[in-house]
């Protein structure tokens, strides 16, 4: 049974929203590789990963149902200007199609957030970067996680800054 959001801990609250984050990077990544249509990638996280315990060890977070709804519908909707958005921040030799498809992902969920939500801009950047942290422990790419985002972020919304 879930909890009203109102009687959830500020703590829990962040971190079902991270989960959601989190899980909106592999449902993009999965949608991107399976060709599975939005609704159905919803449907099977929501059923088979929020929450799910495989084993003592491997529990997963509950995670923030309407965020994750939010961000994966409207990462496909607006797709195409996210994409430019982030064209636009990357390096000219490097175009969103070369890039790694994990990151790609994490782009089309941070720009839905960064276009079509109130979320400070900071926060949605601080997130995608732990995210990217998770994915590429000993890599660059969560400094080039930070700049793109800083970068799509100060266009998006440059009244935050």
């Amino acid at each position: 049974m879930t909890t009203p959001d109102r009687q959830l801990s500020g703590n829990r609250r962040r971190q079902m929203k991270s989960a959601a984050r989190l899980y909106a990077v592999q449902a993009l990544f999965q949608m991107e590789h399976s060709r599975q249509t939005v609704e159905r990638v919803i449907h099977e996280f929501e059923d088979h990963r929020f929450g799910t315990s495989y084993d003592d060890e491997d529990e997963l977070v509950e995670g923030d149902v309407e965020l994750f709804e939010m961000v994966m519908r409207d990462a496909v909707n607006w797709q195409s200007s996210i994409d430019q958005m982030t064209n636009r921040a990357l390096v000219a030799r490097w175009p969103l199609g070369r890039i790694d498809p994990t990151l790609r992902a994490l782009f089309r969920a941070a720009g839905a957030e960064l276009t079509q939500s109130d979320t400070p801009p900071r926060v949605v950047i601080m997130e995608y970067v732990d995210i990217a942290k998770s994915f590429y422990p000993d890599g660059r790419e969560p400094r080039l996680v930070n700049a793109v985002l800083d970068h799509m972020a100060r266009e998006a919304r440059p009244e935050a800054f």
